[in-house]
């Protein structure tokens, strides 16, 4: 007589994890978070509205789930790509940001990762919406803060306290302000789109800030 396998529960369930994920990201991508409800997500993902609330306490909480494993998604494919700076929200397995000596050259290799994820049409969309809205939702906003852009800095601050420590960084240079120099320049002409964000302008940025960081003769 021949025996009947059971169903594989977990193999089933990331099935509908991974469903979920595509609904939630395909739907802000096509009409914005705020239009974006757990019911639309479980009607295009064709799972049950408590499945959902089962896993994911909010519309939020599904959104980042769901981009967190869209970046590091993209990250494997594209061959485990450094960490970025925060802007991009990277989940790629890297510990940490790269430490060769070479200061300039570490953050260069760094930004230009970020570059390539800020232009990739896979993220773009989502990240301007969870962008956008997490400007006018203070909830969203701390959310966003707390679970994507955090970790990725505290990835930066670490490494310019080694640069410190290597004499590569003056010992009064705030880390957490250093960083910002870095970051911020990429974040302002990627968001308003003033001009092109390429490697070229990445390798500049860094080059201006390293200049301002490093010990004065």
């Amino acid at each position: 007589m021949a025996t009947t396998k059971a169903p594989d529960a977990g193999r089933r369930s990331d099935r509908s994890r991974r469903a979920i994920h595509d609904a939630a990201l395909a739907l802000v991508t096509e009409q914005g978070y705020r239009r974006t409800t757990i019911e639309g997500i479980a009607a295009r993902a064709g799972v049950g509205k408590q499945t959902i609330y089962r896993w994911w306490p909010s519309k939020a909480a599904v959104l980042m789930d769901a981009f967190l494993d869209l970046a590091g998604r993209t990250a494997e494919d594209a061959g485990g790509a450094p960490q970025p700076d925060g802007a991009a929200y990277s989940g790629g397995s890297a510990p940490g940001l790269p430490d060769t000596g070479d200061l300039a050259a570490d953050l260069k290799t760094v930004l230009r990762a970020t570059v390539d994820e800020l232009n990739n049409p896979v993220l773009e969309a989502v990240t301007r919406a969870l962008t956008a809205e997490g400007i006018v939702d203070a909830k969203l906003g701390a959310e966003f803060v707390q679970q994507l852009l955090d970790p990725q800095l505290a990835l930066y601050v670490t490494r310019l306290r080694a640069a410190q420590e290597a004499g590569h960084v003056r010992a009064e240079i705030d880390p957490r302000i250093a960083l910002e120099l870095l970051i911020g320049p990429l974040m302002h002409r990627w968001l308003l789109r003033t001009l092109p964000l390429t490697h070229a302008y990445a390798d500049e940025v860094v080059d201006y800030a390293v200049g301002g960081l490093t010990p004065r003769a």
